[in-house]
């Protein structure tokens, strides 16, 4: 062998070794899909992506996020769903009971790692609670539970209410159950409730002129991925009518709308990093329990009760998490 013949396979081989351990280096990158039928919130995404980086992951040198957003129109989340499993993520994250289940309906082996309101096994999502099996787990916030308090509250800013609309969608089964809780909660408070179904863009328009017929004394809005993407008509539609609005979530009250009731959100979205944290160091869903939140909050907008010449009790403004002035 000559002196340049060796020369060369020496230079081959520290070039080989460090390219080598350039490679080992590398940090694996986790593939996290987010799929949500709706836009999608700004801040709730940073607070997801915040809290991933404090688990160590960050975006663009180990973790890789893809998000698809159906932006309300739900028939387009299976379609979604499928172009995200093609990526073969290591999990997906499903925001809404839409998203939910158009993920469950795509794959069956890829984890998921559910945000959803209402009874999950009520909706078949899952089978139980403590071990759900399958590939799914995640947080539900039980929004149903919390019917009977978002009426009390209502009856606290209109003594005398006998009568509420309540604008859902029945396509979400979880919004279905939350609907019949609000039944079994009226029957309590001796109010009635009468249900106007919104199930797609084009339905908004009819059911405002059925609750325009109606003339309810308090409205609430059972929120999904479609009441959200439509919440400043509906903020406006309520405005306009000068009824008294409840909703289930503050971006509601943060766009002019009277009053929400619910889980303090960024905790959602700090466990669901939480979820897949556990999940891209070896967990299996199906044997993660699915937990429920433990923070809640009331927002109530002055400015609107203002307009709708309304005096609130100082004894609920009291309870409030959040008052905006």
């Amino acid at each position: 062998m000559t002196r340049g013949t060796s020369g060369l396979l020496v230079t081959l081989a520290l070039t080989t070794l460090v390219v080598l351990c350039g490679a080992a280096a590398q940090p694996p990158v986790a593939r996290v899909g987010i799929l949500t039928a709706g836009s999608g919130l700004p801040a709730m995404r940073e607070v997801f992506h915040q809290s991933l980086r404090d688990l160590g992951y960050v975006e663009g040198h180990n973790l890789t996020l893809e998000q698809r957003q159906a932006g309300g129109q739900l028939e387009r989340l299976p379609a979604l769903a499928a172009e995200l499993v093609r990526g073969e993520p290591d999990v997906i994250v499903a925001l809404g009971p839409s998203a939910l289940r158009a993920a469950q309906q795509a794959t069956r082996t890829i984890p998921i790692v559910m945000l959803v309101s209402g009874d999950p096994i009520g909706a078949g999502f899952v089978p139980n609670l403590t071990r759900p099996g399958g590939n799914t787990t995640g947080m539900t916030t039980l929004s149903s539970r919390l019917s009977a308090r978002r009426l009390a509250v209502l009856k606290e800013v209109v003594p005398r209410l006998s009568q509420v609309t309540v604008l859902f969608n029945p396509e979400e089964e979880t919004k279905v159950v939350d609907w019949q809780q609000t039944q079994v909660a009226a029957r309590a408070w001796g109010v009635r409730v009468r249900p106007v179904e919104l199930r797609r863009p084009g339905d908004l328009a009819p059911a405002f002129a059925a609750m325009r017929r109606e003339r309810p004394e308090a409205l609430v809005v059972l929120s999904d991925g479609l009441t959200f993407q439509h919440r400043a008509e509906i903020i406006r539609w309520a405005a306009d009518s000068r009824v008294p609005a409840m909703y289930e979530i503050r971006e509601y009250v943060e766009g002019g709308g009277l009053m929400a009731y619910g889980p303090r959100r960024p905790e959602l979205f700090q466990r669901l990093a939480a979820y897949v944290d556990q999940i891209l160091k070896g967990a299996k869903p199906g044997e993660l329990p699915i937990e429920a939140p433990t923070a809640f909050e009331l927002a109530i907008n002055l400015q609107a009760a203002q307009a709708l010449g309304l005096t609130l009790p100082p004894a609920l403004l009291s309870q409030a998490t959040e008052v905006i002035r």
